[in-house]
């Protein structure tokens, strides 16, 4: 769970009347981030270009090595002969 300074914590209200403020905030580093309440519960969480650009790069590449590990799974079950011809596979996931 992600937890907030109280200096990140921002009402909806507020962030609309300094918004140009809290973007300043962002853009210089003087926080990493900032959360925006709305009836004193977090709805968006504001973040810098550079900071996004990491978080989705990190994600592509989690996402990637997921991929690779199910190929290398599959390889090894070829290896393996851990075979299914196409019926017993349509069963087994009629069955689930």
């Amino acid at each position: 769970m992600v937890t907030y300074a109280s200096d990140e914590l921002i009402p909806s209200s507020e962030f609309a009347k300094r918004f140009g403020q809290y973007l300043t905030k962002i853009k210089n580093n003087s926080v990493k981030k900032l959360a925006i309440l709305k009836n004193n519960r977090v709805e968006a969480v504001l973040i810098s270009k550079n900071e996004y650009e990491l978080m989705n790069e990190i994600i592509k590449k989690v996402e990637a090595q997921e991929f690779l590990n199910s190929i290398s799974k599959g390889l090894e079950d070829i290896e393996n002969n851990n075979l299914y011809d196409i019926e017993t596979l349509w069963n087994k996931l009629d069955a689930d």
